[in-house]
């Protein structure tokens, strides 16, 4: 399967090639003739070649430009669609041929809907792509190339997302939107991020930074060195910091205000732009996870302009080679604010960057 497309609100793609294994998988999967274990068993093999073990590189330029010694970039943009949300597209994918249902339905701005279309195409599933009309993603092309049907809606993507639910339960279709019965599969399926980072540094960082949105990467993630920490595998829990779009997410300014449940933006205060898109909401699905993970490690929060963005991303580009979405710079501008504050010591700090430009 190919696709190519140049992206206004995610990632400048690669032409995605299925490998002849994963084809061979994928027609596993397909044949209804099989046995639903066998046919598992094969998306789960997809799941294990294709998703996740994305790289985790020392940043020794950042290292050196900004006094702070052993920074790793967690890229997220090696995953098959170009960002993390292949995680939870691929794990919803997953439960919804494991439950029977033949149809998938989601909300989504852009990244997540390629995701699914690509997960479900592989599976054999219908999958239903609901998307504002508001909204110009040339991903939109993508997302039709891999057979998936794109419904436009009027209202916000929070308002899509509660209609596409509704009809997802009136039609009897898989519902994959965030929150709600989703939220402990999305976060588990994030929490894999913490235990790849592991792997590579045996122990937690002392920092951990993440852009957010929903909120459900950070809180995914959270909960994964929790555990960790728990089976004795760390010695700590990260410290977290979140950045996000200069007052235009729920969880950073929730956070600042010193608040323990997430608080809505007024929507028509928030205006969307070709670097902010990816970040901004005025409903954080997963915040109130997102919020206590800041919380419980004394975490830090940060707003972020465009500016800061559209720069960093050039930066990393030019002096680290590699080609990351602005909007997925927020954490790790974030911990360097964090730094330039408190002048952070010698330790080992990691700074998750969930898509590709």
């Amino acid at each position: 399967m190919k696709s190519k497309n140049n992206l206004l609100d995610g990632v400048t793609s690669p032409v995605i090639i299925d490998t002849r294994e994963v084809k061979m998988l994928s027609a596993i999967v397909k044949d209804q003739s099989l046995g639903m274990v066998e046919r598992i068993e094969a998306f789960e093999d997809i799941i294990d070649l294709e998703v996740g073990d994305t790289n985790l590189t020392r940043a020794r330029t950042l290292e050196r430009d900004y006094d702070l010694r052993q920074l790793f970039i967690k890229f997220e943009g090696n995953n098959p669609t170009g960002t993390q949300k292949d995680r939870i597209a691929f794990a919803q994918v997953l439960d919804a041929l494991r439950r029977g249902f033949d149809v998938i339905a989601l909300a989504t701005c852009g990244n997540y809907g390629v995701a699914c279309a690509y997960a479900a195409q592989l599976a054999g599933l219908t999958c239903k792509v609901f998307m504002p009309e508001s909204y110009h993603s040339e991903r939109t092309e993508e997302i039709e190339s891999f057979g998936a049907e794109l419904i436009r809606l009027e209202g916000t993507y929070e308002d899509v997302v509660t209609v596409s639910s509704a009809l997802a339960e009136q039609n009897e279709w898989y519902d994959a939107n965030p929150g709600g019965a989703n939220t402990p599969m999305q976060i588990a399926a994030y929490a894999e991020i913490a235990y790849e980072i592991y792997d590579q540094l045996r122990d937690a960082p002392k920092y951990l930074a993440c852009p957010v949105s929903n909120g459900t990467v950070l809180a995914g993630i959270y909960r994964g060195f929790v555990s960790l920490y728990k089976r004795g595998k760390t010695s700590r829990i990260p410290i977290f910091v979140a950045g996000s779009s200069a007052n235009k997410n729920p969880i950073i300014s929730s956070h600042l205000k010193g608040l323990e449940i997430c608080e809505d933006i007024d929507p028509k205060k928030i205006k969307e732009t070709l670097i902010n898109e990816a970040l901004i909401n005025w409903h954080s699905f997963d915040g109130d996870e997102a919020l206590y993970a800041l919380r419980e490690t004394n975490g830090y929060a940060s707003h972020v302009t465009d500016k800061q963005l559209k720069e960093m991303s050039s930066y990393l580009h030019k002096k680290e080679g590699i080609r990351i979405l602005p909007a997925s710079c927020a954490g790790l501008i974030a911990l360097l604010d964090v730094h330039k504050k408190n002048s952070l010591i010698n330790d080992r700090y990691v700074a998750v960057v969930t898509a590709k430009y």
